[in-house]
């Protein structure tokens, strides 16, 4: 799917955490459920006004957590799990206006852009991506509506990103594979054992003063027992660029 809108740069601006990025906003509802269910409502184009530079979409809008979402196209691949890596495409908007601000769909002026490879689930992009696809199948295509609280905040991502911007994806999940394995320790080899030094010849004692016997070794004290120190706690990890 081609998207016909100007594209800028920053290939991978999504994959920048924002701070302070999980206070929840309310979405508007026709039915409540419980907090890590969604709700199908109505199909239509948009259940909210766009920018018209925004392409409408139809498909069937759903709720989850504070995302709102319309499936316009259902995969029928794999379903999407967490702790895997997804490849995908997208390209986002604000909100606000419609001012396209990134995307993975190459053009004339960025030959170089590709769909992105990432790990679901560990922080590696902003939160409303990072559950955006959450229910879908390899072949859907979803428009995802992501507030500031799961974007990049307050302070936004100037210039592209004003503070406090609402954003628009659109996603399409192309594949998931598993997380890469951490690689295998290679062993140290061993050493071969040295050889003794030849020792040091004792000293005859004086005539009529005869070597004095060793004192007897002082028998070690037991040592206070302790508990065992817990686990340490695996450090965090920085969201970086994947790429």
């Amino acid at each position: 799917m081609r998207f016909t809108t100007k594209l800028f740069n920053t290939n991978t601006l999504i994959l920048l955490t924002a701070s302070s990025l999980f206070a929840q906003t309310t979405p508007t509802t026709t039915k409540s459920t419980t907090p890590h269910s969604t709700t199908a409502h109505h199909s239509s184009t948009s259940s909210t006004a766009l920018p018209k530079n925004i392409p409408p979409v139809k498909g069937l809008t759903h709720i989850a957590y504070s995302l709102k979402y319309i499936d316009y196209e259902v995969g029928k691949g794999e379903l999407a799990t967490p702790e895997k890596m997804y490849t995908v495409n997208y390209i986002g908007w604000l909100r606000s206006n419609g001012t396209e601000f990134d995307s993975s769909f190459p053009d004339k002026d960025h030959p170089q852009r590709k769909a992105i490879t990432f790990p679901v689930g560990f922080h590696r992009v902003i939160p409303g991506f990072d559950t955006a696809f959450e229910g879908m199948r390899v072949g859907g295509r979803r428009r995802v509506f992501i507030p500031y609280q799961l974007a990049y905040g307050d302070q936004g991502r100037p210039p592209l990103i004003p503070p406090k911007a609402d954003l628009v994806f659109d996603i399409e999940l192309l594949s998931i594979s598993d997380m890469p394995k951490p690689p295998t320790p290679t062993a140290e080899p061993a050493r071969p054992p040295q050889p003794a030094r030849p020792g040091t010849p004792a000293t005859p004692g004086a005539p009529g003063n005869p070597t004095s016997p060793s004192m007897p070794a002082t028998p070690n004290m037991p040592s206070a027992t302790t508990a065992p120190s817990p686990s340490a706690a695996p450090a965090a990890t920085n969201p970086t660029h994947p790429q």
